[in-house]
């Protein structure tokens, strides 16, 4: 009997093998070539690569060639034709694959980590366009002796775009008037009368400089409040003055501080911020002296900057544990009839969407199951009166996503039935979703949103639509709060539209785009759009990226241990117009990287993947790093050795409602927390 089982086991393991084998002896016959080899393109021009496939002895073979971009938004590629088109400038890699076959004889999926019988690598370079202006930006009108000025300049090209990937250089015509140090500023030595140019590949930009006698005998220097915390902003205002007390309106001040903090002796750097303005953050406790100078004359005031003292504990409350599957998005809210629910969406499995009661925290328990067409149920919400429910669509059978409307008016009495399913023109699947008045907010093919009606919500019908008509543009995720709508667009950043709030003309049937801000990593995430109590208008913008460096090679995010994510959330204030956009503060966890958050009352919550829960204080005016600044509340890395993936926590979304934190974690489901204050504990 033992003999037996010995044997069946080998015969198992020969079975399993085999494919494997043969797919390595098949990587060994296989020759692909890519013609050309390499490409230079320039912007928005297109070429078409010719793929060979031949077999060991040289025979050119019938094999289906794939093409993959490993940035498509710089460089796109169609999988099958080999059409490659240039959109943004660098250096790029293209990969054309050979699928493998089969011990069949057919070819095998090629999924993310999937090996192939031949793969080639393209190098794609696309030239920056010519420079075709350079510009000196936000010049003084006057200029005078010992001062410094560090002029703004733009670059460029004959496209109409900015030159950001090189600096132009400065000389001066004479240094004993004006000196040009090595880091670009203009320090102005000795009256007199000077040539300033900025030159780069080639083209040159001039500016003429007289320097006049400073006529600066003091400084004064105000501050609007001398009882503050870390992260409070307060605003420094200095003024020049000349011999007999008149204000020199336009003398430059530059400002900078010292600090000796708390813990100074032990160790403690000196940390915080002070800009151009004289606005002013702490990041610890301590003593601060402010420094405003105009020329040779200076001025100090000295402050003492309290702990701001938020943290909370945490109390776990109770836990929807999901271990056989990953979990997506969340949202809980009070259904009509009066009980608390939560759905909770899946990812890469088998089109699931979970409904708990959560009327009782401490014992949550699944109330009803909806099974769908699709493998991703990436986004879940409800709508404001708490009857309907939209589900996101990936990866149906039939190609057909698009998102499904569900009745969870009496999920106690009636479960959760389907109203309708909406999918025209959203063949490529619905990755993120947004309920308001009775509209829902589509993506489409990571391409646009949509705009369909649910006024009749067995009935559902498109009425408008918004996209971006930037090359290779693409759209992540849309939230949309008093009738503005925020869309995350990796590199084209933030979009703010219109579609009824603004008092633009804009519409659920007219969306119209009025603001956007764009920033270097093109990671952009997911948005909030958020009025505070000034009625200052922020969007915070959340980064999505899986740097090499934190993982190791070979391993995929998706399917393989624990990964480790970057990025960080840029808070981004825009004017009463929507526009002005100015990037003004950061929250960044070193170790980690953010997902889905949500901000409610001054307050916060993000899903920060690996690095868990994270609730933050942002009332008052921000400014710099919050996360230096002692304005974290609290933490929870909901690690559960119980889980898909044991002791892995990687948080994916976040709400509060009725005074707790509800978590969704992507390897252990649903978790309900308390946040307490520490003399509670």
């Amino acid at each position: 009997m033992m003999k037996d089982r010995i044997l069946l086991l080998v015969l198992v393991l020969l079975m399993a093998a085999a494919p494997v084998v043969a797919q390595q002896q098949e990587q060994a016959t296989i020759q692909l070539t890519i013609e050309p080899a390499e490409l230079t393109l320039a912007l928005g021009e297109k070429t078409t690569l010719t793929a060979t496939v031949r077999d060991a002895a040289g025979n050119i073979v019938d094999r289906p060639v794939l093409f993959f971009s490993q940035a498509r938004r710089a460089v796109s590629v169609n999988a099958s034709t080999g059409e490659v088109e240039a959109l943004r400038p660098g250096d790029y890699l293209l990969t054309a694959r050979v699928p493998a076959e089969s011990t069949e004889g057919t070819s095998m999926p090629l999924g993310r980590g999937a090996s192939a019988a031949a793969e080639v690598q393209i190098t794609v370079s696309i030239p920056f366009p010519a420079i075709d202006s350079i510009n000196f930006i936000g010049l003084p009108a006057n200029y005078y002796h010992s001062t410094t000025v560090r002029p703004e300049i733009v670059i460029q090209d004959v496209n109409g775009g900015t030159r950001t990937d090189i600096n132009a250089e400065l000389a001066s015509s004479d240094s004993s008037v004006i000196e040009v140090t090595e880091f670009g500023l203009l320090r102005m030595v000795d009256e007199g009368a000077a040539t300033i140019s900025a030159s780069a590949e080639g083209v040159t930009e001039t500016i003429d400089v007289r320097i006049m006698n400073n006529p600066v005998e003091s400084v004064r220097l105000t501050v609007n409040n001398t009882e503050v915390r870390t992260g409070d902003v307060l605003q420094f205002n200095a003024t020049a003055l000349d011999g007999i007390g008149s204000e020199l309106a336009d003398m430059p001040i530059e400002y900078s501080f010292r600090a000796r903090t708390v813990d100074h002796a032990n160790g403690s750097a000196s940390s915080g911020m002070i800009t151009e303005d004289g606005r002013f953050v702490a990041d610890l406790p301590g003593e601060y002296t402010i420094i405003a100078s105009a020329g040779n004359q200076v001025a100090i005031q000295t402050i003492w900057v309290e702990p701001r003292n938020v943290k909370k504990l945490v109390e776990v409350v109770g836990q929807g544990r999901v271990s056989d599957r990953k979990t997506s998005d969340l949202w809980v809210w009070e259904g009509p009839n009066g009980r608390d629910y939560a759905v909770t969406g899946t990812w890469g499995a088998e089109g699931h969407a979970y409904f708990w009661d959560v009327t009782d925290p401490t014992n949550i328990y699944m109330a009803a199951t909806v099974r769908i067409d699709a493998r991703t149920v990436n986004d879940v919400k409800v709508s404001e009166d708490g009857s309907i429910c939209i589900i996101s669509r990936e990866g149906a059978s039939n190609r057909r996503n698009g998102f499904v409307i569900l009745d969870c008016s009496d999920i106690e009495n009636k479960g959760v039935p389907i109203l309708a399913r909406y999918d025209d023109e959203m063949t490529g699947g619905v990755h993120n979703v947004y309920i308001y008045d009775e509209h829902v907010y589509a993506l489409s093919s990571g391409q646009r949103y949509d705009v369909i009606n649910i006024e009749d919500p067995t009935n559902p019908h498109r009425v408008g639509r918004f996209e971006l008509e930037t090359p290779g543009h693409s759209i992540h995720d849309v939230w949309v709060e008093n009738g503005i709508a925020v869309s995350s667009n990796w590199t084209d950043g933030i979009v703010v539209v219109d579609v009824g709030g603004a008092g633009k003309g804009g519409s659920p049937q007219n969306p119209v785009q009025v603001g956007q801000y764009t920033y270097p990593s093109g990671w952009n995430h997911a948005g909030f759009p958020y009025w505070n109590a000034d009625g200052k208008f922020y969007v915070f913008a959340g980064d999505e990226h899986f740097p090499a460096d934190r993982n190791p090679q070979g391993i995929d995010r998706f399917s393989g241990p624990a990964v480790n994510a970057a990025g960080w959330i840029h808070v981004i204030e825009f004017d009463e117009n929507y526009e002005n956009p100015k990037e003004i503060a950061r929250y960044q966890v070193p170790e980690g990287g953010t997902h889905n958050f949500w901000i409610e009352d001054d307050v916060l919550y993000i899903g920060y993947y690996n690095q868990g829960l994270r609730v933050v204080d942002i009332s008052g005016e921000l400014l710099g790093n919050l996360y230096t600044q002692g304005r974290e509340i609290a933490y929870f890395v909901p690690d559960d050795p119980e889980g898909f993936k044991a002791n892995a926590a990687r948080t994916w979304g976040t709400m509060p409602f009725k005074g707790l934190v509800w978590v969704a974690d992507n390897n252990s489901g649903l978790w309900a927390i308390r946040l307490v204050d520490p003399e509670e504990e």
